[in-house]
């Protein structure tokens, strides 16, 4: 039967069913299948509408709220320029004030599509016109995007929260160490690149001189309520002061303050549609968890995790070989199904495998993220592709295949996060 349930499930994919619908299809095939198999409609829908009744998914739209305001603030620009204070005339140094503005961008927004449209909407056209070649910018902005997922608040995280039953506030701590090592290794190559490849040098001069002339001061106070962001948001929940669905909420009441009366950037007109944006932007996510709830629930009284763990372990019994199997797996998993859907699903399935195996459920949930991160990047899904390509108008392909490096540098990163559980386990 579980055969039948799978085979329905890629069928609907193929036929480009939206994932939320696929799901809950797939729920109800066993028990068109055998009526006496206990998962009856009533129950799949009663599934469905529990798995959005939950407080710690209120903080998903809270934080694409947020996110989408700091966008349309102009929080970005403010990060930017901090960082290319210091760093500007520095081998490669734009470049990697890129990856760092990404960093902070992604605690403000969660999502990696976003940190990809607010700072490549920003950085593109200022790196191209400083001499970067366009379709190398493009990809590191790319790259550079997943980190949106991985440095908390990460709404992907907040979902394998709900799944496994993990405490969300310990995979916002988790995911601290990976995403600086991740920023890390995304910055040597950038410099590579651009120690190989030259830089505009008198541009860059320029550049920075233009930038300086208002002093450190007048930068600093015009990126501190900007930088001050992450630090609310993560303090508040590190410091036991909030609840991550508290602090969602309170990036939102900053997120308008600051856009609104300190920055002034944003009007009534802007806040309103900022809400409408926000709203098309989340709704999907509610869909897809309503179903991934269902047919989770369904696959575990069908014993599906059991039956994929004694499939998995029939070939290999260690640690080691079990990692490396569902590394691959999640890998090929991110290249065709997006990241939330794909924790929704794989996340019931897979965590009693590698518990089994002595692998600890939080250092589990880093390491399906940044594998499905990857997955940003690489085509046919590739979302974040899709959106530095709209940006730019170069094909996605080209994107891509200025991205192989980049990607190579978060495999290396995926690998010490893998087989070093202290990365991600050292601030807990």
């Amino acid at each position: 039967m579980l055969g039948y349930v799978f085979a329905v499930f890629a069928v609907c994919l193929a036929l480009t069913v939206p994932v939320g619908i696929t799901m809950g299809i797939s729920a109800m095939v066993p028990h068109f299948l055998n009526p006496a198999f206990p998962a009856k409609i009533e129950f799949i829908v009663r599934q469905m509408v529990g798995g959005v009744d939950s407080t710690p998914f209120i903080a998903v739209p809270l934080f694409v709220l947020s996110g989408i305001i700091m966008a349309r603030g102009g929080v970005s620009d403010k990060l930017f320029n901090m960082f290319s204070y210091f760093a500007g005339d520095k081998t490669g140094g734009l470049p990697c004030a890129v990856v760092t503005t990404c960093l902070f961008y992604g605690a403000i927004s969660g999502s990696g599509p976003a940190t990809v449209a607010a700072i490549g909407a920003m950085s593109i056209p200022l790196l191209v016109g400083l001499g970067y070649d366009k379709t190398f910018v493009t990809a590191l902005v790319a790259t550079s995007g997943g980190l949106g997922v991985i440095i908390p608040p990460s709404i992907p995280f907040i979902l394998y929260g709900l799944s496994s039953g993990v405490s969300v506030g310990a995979m916002f701590i988790a995911g601290i160490l990976p995403g600086l090592l991740i920023g890390f290794c995304l910055m040597v190559y950038a410099w590579y690149y651009c120690k190989t490849h030259g830089e505009d040098k008198e541009k860059l001069a320029a550049y920075c001189q233009n930038l300086r002339k208002d002093g450190l001061w007048n930068i600093f106070k015009n990126s501190f309520w900007a930088l001050m962001t992450p630090v609310i948001i993560l303090g508040g929940i590190y410091g036991g002061v909030t609840t991550p669905t508290e602090a969602a909420c309170a990036s939102v009441v900053y997120a308008l303050i600051i856009c609104c009366f300190v920055y002034k950037t944003m009007n009534l007109r802007d806040v309103i549609d900022t809400f409408k944006e926000a709203v098309v932007t989340y709704a999907p996510i509610t869909f897809i968890l309503a179903g991934a709830m269902a047919f989770g629930r369904v696959l575990t009284i069908m014993q599906a995790p059991q039956e994929i763990a004694m499939m998995i372990t029939s070939f290999v019994s260690s640690k080691v070989g079990v990692l490396i199997v569902i590394n691959i797996f999640l890998l090929g998993v991110g290249m065709v199904i997006d990241t939330s859907p794909a924790i929704l699903i794989l996340t019931p399935i897979l965590l009693p495998l590698v518990k089994s195996v002595g692998v600890d459920p939080v250092h589990f949930g880093i390491i399906m993220v940044v594998n499905l991160a990857i997955g940003f990047v690489t085509p046919p899904m590739g979302v974040n592709l899709f959106v530095a390509s709209s940006l730019t108008g170069i094909s996605v392909v080209k994107i891509a295949r200025k991205a192989v490096p980049f990607i190579v540098a978060f495999l290396f990163a995926l690998v010490l996060i893998t087989f070093i559980p202290e990365i991600s386990l050292a601030l807990l």
